[in-house]
């Protein structure tokens, strides 16, 4: 299954967007939980212009510069709610370096563990930083049936992630002394 397809399809549904304005909502709003590349996002955009899914018109800025406005077409919308609405199987835990090195840190030296456990949980507090200052462009919940709901839902799960790391690591280094 492409799901990249799906991603470009949930974020034309939304609203239309060049390239360039995709790909920076991969850099800002999905980053949290899914990425895609330039060198993956422009190619996927033009199967999905041939499979009928979406339709650009160009417009020209300047003298010369061309830019391809994508929007969503019936077919890619249909597409996308029929994707939308199909069962999703828990898939298998993500791999987790940092977990993979904690799992292995008794090979370390105590005063190596402790530090390794203190600069996990010093990274995990920038990133809820990070997300707390992205959730400040919510001055309020958003309705449920808006486009930004999603948005504030996944947003807020990571928060929640990350806090529950910071609290799991806390519990790691006290066992440590």
């Amino acid at each position: 299954m492409r799901v990249l397809k799906f991603a470009i399809l949930g974020l034309l549904n939304q609203q239309k967007m060049t390239g360039y304005e995709l790909m920076k909502q991969f850099e800002s709003t999905l980053c949290e939980f899914w990425s895609a590349k330039h060198s993956q996002i422009y190619p996927e955009l033009k199967k999905l212009t041939d499979e009928g899914c979406l339709e650009y018109e160009v417009e020209i800025s300047g003298t010369s510069l061309e830019k391809k406005i994508y929007s969503i077409t019936k077919k890619g919308k249909d597409e996308f709610l029929v994707w939308l609405h199909s069962e999703t199987i828990l898939e298998a835990t993500p791999k987790d370096i940092s977990r993979l090195k904690i799992f292995f840190s008794s090979s370390l030296s105590q005063m190596n563990e402790f530090y390794y456990l203190k600069d996990q949980k010093r990274q995990h507090k920038e990133r809820l930083e990070h997300l707390k200052n992205n959730q400040k462009k919510f001055t309020k919940i958003p309705a449920s049936d808006s486009d930004e709901f999603g948005d504030y839902l996944v947003l807020k799960g990571a928060i929640m992630r990350e806090q529950m790391t910071i609290q799991w690591l806390q519990e790691c280094i006290e066992l440590c002394n």
